[in-house]
């Protein structure tokens, strides 16, 4: 081989290389959802689902989606950086094991709404104590706001996901959860978004506990002890009352907002790129 094929062939490994390198993602991310009870979190999954992907090959990651919760094994987990529930939980004890051990091992989590939800007596009981109580600190839900509204949050701008927001913003329309526990009580928790005072009365009814006037309300926060954040939106507004045709249609889009986008964006940066929490 003369020097010139031997430079071409150089130059033709080395460009094949630098190709590879650059399409090999960052990270990989796994999202769980079951996508079948309420509208507003299937209306949620779906547009997840669509600006996920976008995101991905925005910021060189990789983002797959099943909807089979038998995937929640060690060996189907070892392939990615970073779990999500979309909408719900798993119910399988030996998943809820997977998942458990996955984390302690420094897997990384993003749940959004109703994947923290737990209420006894109802479908989704209060019988796993680690997620609820230890992981996400949260306990059982305890009330929520309605109408989905948009609020005013206040930001905690020293978390990397959140310290290239402004003071506050304002969300998407999202039904807003309350817990059991106080947060802002537990020295594991970090709280990275919160309700600010400026949005009450938040909701609109008809019930008069759906309408909160005070009070302190943690909507997205992190545990100090693992790579997780759990962020509150995830519920679109919704045409409930099938004003515009027989078809329930989404009035709201959740990612249909810049500063929360980020927020959410730089959360998922920061756990997949993220050797251990911090």
């Amino acid at each position: 081989m003369n020097l010139l094929s031997k430079s071409i062939l150089f130059l033709t490994l080395s460009c094949f290389t630098l190709t590879a390198q650059a399409q090999k993602p960052k990270f990989k991310v796994i999202a769980f959802f079951t996508g079948k009870s309420d509208m507003a979190h299937v209306s949620f999954v779906k547009e997840a689902n669509e600006w996920f992907p976008k995101m991905a090959q925005k910021n060189h990651f990789s983002y797959d989606t099943t909807s089979n919760w038998a995937n929640m094994n060690a060996d189907f987990l070892s392939k990615y950086q970073v779990v999500l529930f979309l909408d719900t939980r798993p119910e399988d004890p030996a998943q809820r094991t997977a998942f458990e051990n996955y984390v302690k091992n420094g897997g990384a989590w993003m749940g959004f709404h109703f994947a923290a939800f737990a209420l006894t007596p109802s479908a989704f009981t209060q019988n796993w104590d680690w997620y609820h109580n230890e992981f996400l600190g949260s306990g059982q839900y305890s009330g929520n706001t309605w109408r989905p509204t948009s609020a005013i949050l206040n930001v905690n701008k020293k978390h990397p996901a959140t310290k290239k927001l402004p003071q506050t913003l304002k969300s998407q329309p999202n039904e807003w959860y309350k817990w059991e526990k106080d947060l802002s009580k537990n020295p594991d928790i970090d709280i990275l978004l919160s309700i600010h005072p400026s949005s009450f009365p938040l909701g609109t009814g008809p019930k008069a506990h759906e309408i909160w006037h005070q009070g302190d309300y943690p909507v997205v926060w992190s545990n100090k002890n693992y790579k997780m954040i759990y962020v509150n939106m995830g519920h679109n507004d919704m045409d409930y009352e099938r004003k515009h045709g027989k078809e329930i249609k989404a009035l709201s889009q959740t990612f249909d907002n810049e500063l929360q986008n980020k927020m959410i964006i730089d959360a998922l940066l920061w756990l997949g790129n993220t050797k251990k929490a911090k």
